[in-house]
């Protein structure tokens, strides 16, 4: 997919000479490749040569080359230096611990350290819930992953997770004030991933876990439902399902039709895919096929785990054992949670009119949205370059924060239902249109609205 994006940007440093304005013809080598300039600077001058720092956003690394090689095959230029911005942002990490009281006198130390410290903990060994009080337990939550499944990079271990578990605990503590902190686990066997994290709990008010591939993250996810006395959340799962159901209420009233009514295809039937049929079907939804990479889950299909056989007891009632493209013929709504470019032109132009295709393969979809936009009314993804993004962070910290509010551990389909229908009900009925069916990651009531509805569920289940 040729478009540039902010997550390949690149400043490139060049030595230029001062006369027949260099600038015009830098910025003429960048557009001539398809570059997107965004900042041109000159940083030194002289009688006879200027220093030229370019800033543009480029379509991928490859891409990034050919663009330096533009500029310093112009005559007389010589690149410097190229600089990945991602990787400078990158630079020592994204977090940092900040201590929330003063150590400025020794009256400070006595309190916040020793002596004064020691009251605290022997009231807490009196009485343990005092953790939730009188430490970071009640507004702190962890980010697991053992690194197995991240993003659409694959198998890449714990070391290679921590970039995107750190900006996790960034969203978290951005959007809603929550102190997140990266866990990332040095094993993929389940018992030791469940034990570990029943081992670090009593630090946490709260688990998120993150990038764990399936079929272990269901039964990783249940085990510690069952064992903990916190909160449990793997965001793969019911963070997409929660972002999903959410647009899909506001897409389907922005074409008119019913979810009871519509014949869904889904591609991906992993942990995502598995946590969207399971809330389209709690929210109503009766006609669901789903794809994996042999076909489609019928129920004569061989049983794999428990939630495969939920998929082939509660979808495609019908039977049908017949290809990607063949289902697609009359459908109404397709969601992709599985590889790029896996949908053909033809299956989109297949589908019922007034169509919806949600392609959230990350970063590259199942299907070119300009393609898909040519036949369907409404094209989502998980990009930002493009309209109505489903990204996880429109519900993650909001569900947090109210889970973490009303203090209550159990977190339900009930929960799971309120989360969603917070974030379509952000974007009002008369805002609603084929290119905003999910309110702006960066709307300020986004995760208040969240928090509020689902701490208000949480508290009526306690």
């Amino acid at each position: 997919m040729a478009s540039t994006s902010p997550g390949y940007a690149i400043t490139i440093r060049v030595d230029a000479p001062a006369n027949g304005h260099p600038t015009s013809g830098i910025t003429a080598a960048v557009a001539a490749v398809g570059a997107n300039l965004t900042a041109l600077d000159v940083v030194e001058s002289h009688n006879d040569r200027v220093v030229v720092d370019v800033t543009c956003d480029t379509i991928d690394a490859d891409h990034a080359v050919i663009v330096t090689e533009a500029i310093a095959a112009l005559p007389d230029m010589h690149v410097r230096k190229v600089s990945d911005r991602t990787f400078l942002l990158h630079l020592g990490g994204k977090l940092e611990v900040v201590s929330k009281v003063p150590l400025k006198t020794r009256d400070d130390l006595s309190r916040a350290y020793t002596p004064g410290v020691a009251r605290i903990c022997l009231a807490i060994a009196a009485d343990k819930s005092d953790a939730r009080r009188l430490t970071i337990k009640r507004n702190t939550v962890a980010v697991v992953t053992d690194g197995s499944a991240v993003l659409g990079l694959g198998n890449i271990g714990p070391e290679a997770a921590l970039p995107v578990m750190e900006g996790k605990a960034a969203l978290f503590k951005r959007f809603a004030d929550v102190d997140a902190w990266p866990v990332c686990l040095d094993t993929q066997d389940v018992d030791e991933i469940v034990r570990t994290v029943q081992l670090i709990a009593p630090v946490y008010g709260g688990i998120n876990l993150e990038d764990i591939s399936a079929p272990r993250c269901f039964e990783v996810e249940a085990r510690l439902r069952d064992l903990l006395d916190i909160p449990v959340f793997h965001d793969d799962q019911h963070g997409t399902a929660i972002v999903v159901l959410a647009a899909l209420t506001n897409a389907l009233k922005c074409v008119k039709k019913s979810l009871k009514d519509v014949r869904i295809v889904i591609n991906g039937v992993g942990a995502a895919g598995t946590a969207i049929t399971r809330l389209l079907v709690l929210a109503g939804a009766e006609h669901i096929i789903g794809f994996d990479r042999k076909g489609a889950i019928h129920p004569g299909r061989p049983s794999v785990n428990p939630s495969r056989d939920w998929f082939m007891a509660n979808t495609n009632q019908e039977g049908f054992i017949g290809t990607l493209d063949e289902a697609m013929k009359g459908a109404d709504i397709f969601i992709g949670v599985s590889a790029p470019n896996v949908l053909s032109e033809a299956a989109v132009a297949s589908m019922a009119p007034e169509g919806i295709v949600f392609a959230l393969a990350n970063p590259d979809p199942e299907i070119d949205p300009l393609i898909a936009q040519k036949y369907v009314a409404i094209v989502a993804t998980g990009r930002s370059d493009y309209p109505n993004q489903i990204n996880n962070v429109l519900a993650f910290p909001g569900l947090f924060r109210g889970m973490l509010d009303a203090g209550t551990k159990k977190i339900t389909d009930e929960v799971l239902v309120a989360a969603a229908h917070a974030i379509a009900s952000c974007v009002r009925d008369e805002m609603i249109n084929e290119s905003f069916i999910v309110p702006s990651v960066f709307d300020p009531n986004v995760a208040k609205t969240v928090a509020d509805a689902v701490r208000k569920v949480a508290e009526e289940q306690r």
